[in-house]
């Protein structure tokens, strides 16, 4: 039987048998050799940046919103949760919280909207267009606080164009930026003027990428241009609107650069944000500990609303 066996195991379809040959390893196993230098050398200074700048004054704006603290020597004076129980009650803060919402009711209904808009009529090229796009976006590339004193001469009562609009027309001068009831709708004017032209970009950006076939296809099918914008400019635009979306609610719940130049807050706190709310309530009168309660319930609300929108509407992108 050993013989036997030791024949078969000579035999010529034994021995012209090719050994298998190894599986190469995925190619995520074989780079591993080729990034993990790249993370020794980068990941520690980044994290180390970002835990000195991101993580540690977040970690201690938590922990001086516990105290009474006006910013001098070491905080002693422990009250708990009282700061965010006295801001909650605080009808600036709400009023804060308020014209936040609204500044972003307004861009999603009116500035994305009017970006959109003119980002169809200034997105095909020809001649002249280019000037069009420039004259839209400069705005957008005015500094903020440049902008707010800028529009704050404009609606000057007294010597603003408002004035001479008025006098032209023989009406008495309104004083928007004095009239509380009124303050909020001339910044409202104000952000959508700024910042539409970031998102026409956004915008313009998204419908070049879009196959220029598709439209000549839906032309011989004979499809009306609101067709064609339904049923081909949306859909394959859908992505864009989404991050501009995105852009446009993050911002608006960190609007403070162009609103202290324009009305700093006021009158009467009626064109107050959530930021210039911490700035003049926590800052300007050294009320460290309030102000570190602001700063928390301002990062709560803001990575809350960042992450679940991304988590819900833009998972796929």
């Amino acid at each position: 039987m050993a013989d036997v066996t030791a024949l078969d195991a000579r035999s010529p379809s034994t021995a012209s048998a090719k050994p298998a040959r190894p599986r190469k390893a995925p190619v995520r196993h074989r780079n591993i050799g080729g990034v993990l230098p790249v993370l020794v050398l980068f990941l520690p200074p980044a994290f180390l940046l970002f835990t000195l700048f991101v993580i540690l004054p977040m970690g201690e704006a938590a922990w001086y919103s516990l105290f009474d603290w006006s910013g001098y020597g070491d905080p002693e004076t422990f009250v708990g949760l009282r700061n965010f129980e006295v801001l909650f009650k605080n009808g600036a803060f709400r009023t804060a919280l308020a014209n936040n919402g609204l500044i972003i009711l307004v861009s999603l209904a009116i500035q994305l909207p009017l970006a959109l808009w003119l980002a169809t009529l200034v997105a095909h090229r020809m001649p002249g267009v280019t000037a069009f796009r420039l004259v839209f976006f400069l705005p957008y590339v005015l500094a903020d606080v440049a902008a707010g004193l800028i529009w704050r001469f404009i609606y000057d009562g007294d010597y603003g164009l408002v004035a001479s609009v008025a006098n032209l027309v023989g009406i008495e001068t309104p004083y928007v930026l004095a009239d509380r009831n009124l303050a909020i709708y001339a910044v409202l004017a104000v952000v959508i003027w700024k910042y539409f032209g970031f998102h026409m970009m956004l915008f313009i950006a998204g419908l070049q990428s879009i196959d220029k076939s598709l439209y000549e296809a839906a032309d011989i099918d004979g499809a009306t241009g609101w067709q064609k914008f339904r049923n081909i400019t949306l859909p394959l635009l859908s992505p864009t609107i989404r991050l501009s979306v995105f852009f446009s609610i993050v911002g608006s719940l960190q609007l403070f650069d162009m609103i202290m130049p324009l009305t700093g807050g006021g009158p009467s706190n009626s064109t107050q944000t959530m930021v210039t709310f911490l700035y003049t309530y926590g800052v300007t009168r050294m009320k460290v500990g309030f102000g570190s309660a602001i700063g928390v319930v301002l990062f709560v609300i803001c990575v809350t609303i960042a992450f679940g929108y991304r988590r819900i509407f833009m998972r796929h992108d």
